[in-house]
């Protein structure tokens, strides 16, 4: 019962977030590009005799239910026909994603725990078995079992592979403040009702190596935020000024991405440190590098 899997869950950027109007049960529709970044978590499983149990070594971070991690155990015991609660397995989480960033770490971690414990557990789900619990942990979750570049659309939990972006470095800032997801989208419908528009008012394109040509950073949310936040555009035209070929607001924030030449990343990350943010660098991953990570 020793046998150990490691795998590292990679954070996500949203290269694009477009939201559509509130539905009755109060949630929307969106079409975002999902992108995978070298920034992550590392999540070790572990097979051994008795209760499930989850380590994490990050401050304020749960290590019971409240955790997608054990949430993933719990659907995939039931999944594989097992009886009671999950056992045979302890999980060490250890967190380098910050929470409540736009970065998608929680999503990842529930990402990485179901392959993981598929593997420790030996239980051969299928990974279209796979998809689908993870569609039911949240609406990120299924993105990360693929990685790369990605259309998301629905809840933003039914994605499509598309052409990976070409290689750039990626420089993250988190504010000293985080954002909760509902309360993002809260705003963006109090905006709307007094007719406040989404997006940012100045066209941002990059140059993502496609032959369709440059693709348009935009996300419906930045605005909202950054106007109960206004330290969302100053982190904006922070990476901008250190050269960003463009910046914006991860999904629901409050981490705002610029992307660089990957020779010029950590320069402009050593340029854009000060004591109340925390300044990450890394750059894009394929789609196989992000598989690598996950060990899929």
């Amino acid at each position: 019962m020793s046998r150990a899997v490691i795998v590292r869950p990679p954070a996500k950027i949203n290269l694009s977030l477009r939201v559509g109007a509130r539905r009755p049960d109060g949630l929307h529709d969106v079409h975002t590009l999902l992108q995978t970044i070298s920034l992550t978590d590392t999540l070790t499983a572990t097979g051994r005799k008795g209760p499930f149990a989850l380590g994490v070594r990050a401050p304020g971070v749960p290590d019971d239910r409240r955790n997608l991690v054990w949430q993933a155990a719990e659907k995939l015991w039931r999944l594989a026909g097992r009886d009671g609660e999950p056992r045979d397995a302890h999980v060490r989480l250890d967190k380098s994603i910050p929470a409540q960033a736009g970065l998608g770490g929680g999503s990842a971690d529930a990402a990485g725990a179901l392959v993981a414990l598929n593997t420790v557990w030996d239980l051969r789900v299928t990974r279209r078995q796979l998809r689908r619990i993870a569609s039911e942990l949240g609406s990120d979750v299924p993105f990360f079992l693929q990685g790369g570049t990605a259309i998301g659309v629905g809840r933003g939990d039914e994605t499509y592979p598309v052409d990976d972006v070409q290689r750039l470095g990626v420089v993250v800032i988190k504010p000293s403040f985080g954002v909760a997801t509902a309360d993002a989208y809260r705003w963006l419908d109090e905006d709307r009702a007094e007719g406040i528009a989404d997006a940012a008012p100045e066209d941002r394109e990059l140059d993502a190596g496609w032959a369709s040509g440059p693709l348009r950073i935009v996300n419906d949310l930045e605005g909202p935020v950054s106007r109960r936040h206004p330290g969302i555009a100053e982190m904006i035209a922070a990476c901008r000024r250190e050269g960003a070929q463009v910046a914006a607001m991860t999904g629901s924030g409050s981490s705002v991405f610029g992307l660089f030449a990957e020779s010029t990343a950590e320069k402009a990350a050593r340029r854009l440190r000060r004591p109340d943010w925390l300044v990450l660098v890394g750059r894009t991953l394929s789609r196989r590098e992000a598989a690598r990570k996950m060990g899929v």
